[in-house]
C-alpha cells in the first residue's frame, strides 16, 4: 500500500483533504492542559477525562505510528448567518445528516481497507475520540489553526469535519502548513460575546455554540442578549473569515438542509409539540442540545428578538415542565414587555464589514 494508494481511496470515499501525521509531542499539546486549567472548557468535563489519551496517543493503540486525518466540506450554497427579528439561526453544520454518522462511516470504511490491504491495526474517531484532532490535522498538512481556533485550508477555507485514524501502518508524514492568518482579525472582531479572548485562544463559557450546544443549566442572565436570534451553534467567526470567501459547496446531499432547520421562524418553532421537535431533529446535530435544549435557547432568541406578538405563545411556555424552559420564558416575557416593537431588544449583531463574505451568497 502507497501513500498515494491510500490518499485515493480516500478521496473515492468522499473526503476532501487527508494527510499523515506523526504522533507527536508538538508544542500544541502543551496548550491543552494549561487551556482545561484556565476553566475554558466551562462544563465540558469529558474533556477534563479524556486529557491523559490526548497527551499520549499511543495508548490508544499500542505501537501506533501515524494519524492518519481526512477531511470532509459541509459548505452549502445557502447564505451565511441571516438577521431577521422573526427568525432564528441553526449553525451550518447541523442542517443536514449527523456529521458525526457521516464521516464516521466514510472514515470506519477506509480504517477497513487499510486492514484488508495489509497487517496493520486501526482505531477510528471523528469529534468525540481523545485525540486533539485539530493539531494532527495541522501537522497532517490539511490546513492552518485559525486565530478562531478552527483549522483553515488555503483552497477549501474552514467549514470542514475532521476525522482521524491512528494506525500502526508506518507512512511518510505530510508538511504542516505555514499560518496564513497574517494580521487579520476579523474573527475576534465580529464575535458578538468576545469569545475568542486573543488569537488562538477561545473561552469556550463565552461561545454561543457552547451555550446553546454544551451548557445544560440556566444561562447567565448576563449572557442573553449577546446570543442574538442563535438557536444552535454559531459561525459569525467563519462567516468573516477571508479564506471562507471563495470557499467551495460540498456536493454531498447528506449536508443539505433538512426542512425546518434552516432559517425558521420563532412563530413556527413555538407551536412544534414533542413529536414534531423530534422528527426535525432526529439524526441531525441538533439533537446533541435536547429539545429541552433547543426550547430554552427558543425562549432566549424569542426575548431577544423584540416581536411583542409571540407573548401570547411564550406564556405557554411558564408552565412547561422543564425548569429552564419555564424560567428562559419568564424572562423573554419581561423582556418583551419591556422592549420596543418597532427597535426591538435583539442582542448585539457582529460586526460585519466589507471583507465579509456573505455577499458572494445571495
Amino acid at each position: 500500500m502507497t501513500p498515494e494508494d491510500l490518499k485515493q481511496k480516500a478521496k473515492d470515499l468522499g473526503f476532501d483533504l487527508v494527510g499523515v501525521s506523526p504522533l507527536g509531542p508538538f508544542p500544541e499539546a502543551v496548550f491543552y492542559p494549561k487551556w482545561l486549567e484556565s476553566g475554558y472548557a466551562g462544563e465540558m468535563q469529558y474533556l477534563e477525562r479524556q486529557k491523559a489519551a490526548k497527551m499520549e496517543p499511543a495508548s490508544i493503540l499500542p505501537g501506533a505510528r501515524s494519524v492518519i486525518v481526512c477531511a470532509m466540506n459541509y459548505n452549502s450554497s445557502r447564505p451565511y448567518t441571516q438577521y431577521e427579528p422573526e427568525r432564528v439561526w441553526v449553525s451550518r453544520y447541523a442542517w443536514g445528516e449527523d456529521y458525526h454518522d457521516t464521516v464516521k462511516r466514510k472514515l470506519q470504511d477506509l480504517a477497513a481497507w487499510i486492514e484488508q490491504n495489509s497487517p496493520q491495526r486501526t482505531k477510528a474517531y471523528v469529534d468525540t475520540g481523545p485525540l486533539l484532532e485539530r493539531v494532527y490535522a495541522k501537522y497532517a498538512g490539511v490546513g492552518w489553526f485559525g486565530k478562531n481556533t478552527c483549522i483553515i485550508n488555503q483552497k477549501t477555507g474552514s467549514w470542514l469535519f475532521l476525522g482521524c485514524i491512528v494506525t500502526d501502518l508506518e507512512l511518510p508524514y505530510d508538511t504542516p502548513v505555514a499560518d496564513r492568518c497574517g494580521t487579520c482579525t476579523r474573527c475576534i472582531d465580529a464575535c458578538p460575546t468576545g469569545a475568542i479572548l486573543e488569537p488562538y485562544v477561545l473561552d469556550s463559557r463565552k461561545c454561543i455554540a457552547y451555550t446553546t450546544i454544551e451548557l445544560r443549566a440556566e444561562i447567565p442572565e448576563e449572557d442573553r442578549a449577546g446570543i442574538g436570534h442563535h438557536l444552535f451553534g454559531c459561525d459569525i467567526c467563519q462567516d468573516v473569515c477571508p479564506w471562507n470567501r471563495k470557499a467551495p459547496y460540498s456536493s454531498n446531499p447528506a449536508f443539505e438542509p433538512r426542512h425546518g432547520l434552516f432559517w425558521p421562524t420563532i412563530d413556527q418553532l413555538l407551536d412544534l409539540n414533542q413529536d414534531e421537535w423530534q422528527t426535525m431533529t432526529r439524526g441531525t446535530a441538533a439533537k446533541r442540545a435536547k429539545i429541552k435544549g433547543l426550547l430554552r435557547n427558543l425562549m432566549v432568541v424569542a426575548g431577544n428578538s423584540g416581536v411583542r406578538k409571540l407573548l401570547p405563545k411564550l406564556r405557554r411556555f411558564l408552565k412547561h415542565e422543564d425548569e429552564h424552559v419555564r424560567s428562559h420564558a419568564e424572562w423573554a416575557i419581561q423582556r418583551l414587555e419591556k422592549s420596543d416593537e418597532v427597535n426591538g431588544a435583539a442582542g448585539p449583531k457582529p460586526a460585519l464589514n466589507s471583507a465579509e463574505p456573505s455577499g458572494a451568497r445571495f
